[in-house]
């Protein structure tokens, strides 16, 4: 069964594993169908999973639509995350970005096709760089204060904005980001420069999108199983199919082998060790996709298999964190013996 953690700063209980719900529908030409979306709702929530991640861009509001009907009769048992951003319309220049119309009308059509009053999480999905964050948080602020939207997070957004803009709500009394969403996987550490370190100083959880690499992960190109062709052209597109990526899929094949336990299972596992903070988003378009993923929650990886991973698919941090961490910069920087170190997050 599923354990439970604190969303960020906030009180709110949600599964140790988040489930992703992109897969369900077919308005984009590949998907799970409603009752199979259906029956992975089902899988997960047997397994004490409450923690679902929506949005309205997804198959065009067909994903919404799936999940709300499966939320019938028991939609306050469950923490529902949907997103706005992302253009619905074309031809309307106002309906997508960060400003006011289109969050309203966002949430509004939201509701409507999740079929409830309310939203427990709603993610801004992308930075929008003609919107000033003040405004953008202003509104979520209203939103919370109507009762609509309980509490707000941010995604696929650089770590200055969400600092700039937890900094404003906290000084101007708003409602803060409590969650942050980005790509983290052993094929994407990138985060770790500046996103995630922001992230722990502001106590937001990170919800990891792509934990298994679109599949690379999992052992698909590795072990000689499911090759799916165009998933392929697009990881190769991503690099993510580069022998670089392919030798850390290696890695992660070899430590699910010593433990007994599938290479999806390890690579979600991974995610997980980071800190109480991070949330893996699983996501699946079969019940025996999902089943075997819940079950990283059972994996116990060792000092040494955490130690391989890392050394497989360490990233250079760069400036100015590579030479911060020189031994020419330490030895400038040091002074008298200071023992121990003063925790400056907040409380």
């Amino acid at each position: 069964m599923l354990r439970y953690r604190l969303l960020g700063r906030s009180g709110l209980r949600v599964s140790e594993l988040c489930l992703g719900t992109m897969s369900f529908g077919d308005n984009w030409g590949f998907g799970a169908d409603e009752a199979t979306s259906h029956q992975v709702l089902d899988a997960y929530a047997e397994a004490g999973g409450n923690f679902l991640d929506t949005a309205n861009k997804y198959h065009g509001g067909q994903t919404e639509e799936i999940v709300g009907r499966w939320l019938e009769g028991k939609r306050d048992r469950f923490v529902v995350a949907t997103k706005y951003t992302l253009s619905m319309d074309g031809t309307d220049p106002n309906a997508s970005g960060n400003q006011r119309k289109n969050l309203v009308r966002s949430v509004e059509a939201s509701l409507q096709r999740l079929g409830t009053d309310y939203i427990d999480l709603l993610w801004v999905h992308a930075w929008d760089d003609q919107t000033p964050f003040e405004e953008t948080m202003r509104g979520l602020d209203d939103l919370v204060r109507s009762g609509k939207v309980l509490y707000v997070g941010v995604s696929d957004t650089p770590a200055w904005v969400v600092s700039a803009a937890n900094t404003a709500a906290e000084l101007r009394g708003w409602t803060p980001f409590v969650g942050l969403q980005i790509e983290y996987s052993l094929l994407q550490r990138t985060p770790e420069r500046d996103l995630l370190p922001m992230a722990e100083r502001f106590g937001l959880s990170v919800l990891a999108w792509g934990p298994l690499g679109a599949g690379v992960l999992t052992g698909k190109y590795t072990r000689g199983g499911e090759n799916d062709s165009l998933r392929r052209e697009g990881n190769e597109q991503r690099g993510r199919t580069s022998e670089a990526s392919l030798n850390v899929a290696r890695a992660v094949d070899a430590v699910a082998d010593e433990l007994g336990v599938t290479s999806a299972q390890v690579a979600t596992a991974w995610v997980a060790s980071r800190g109480y903070l991070y949330l893996p988003i699983v996501g699946a378009r079969k019940v025996e996709q999902i089943t075997d993923t819940l079950r990283a929650g059972e994996v116990k990886l060792g000092e040494a298999h955490l130690a391989r991973l890392d050394e497989v698919s360490r990233i250079s941090l760069g400036f100015p964190h590579d030479f911060l961490r020189s031994g020419y910069v330490k030895d400038l920087l040091r002074g008298a013996d200071v023992r121990g170190r003063l925790d400056l997050r907040p409380r």
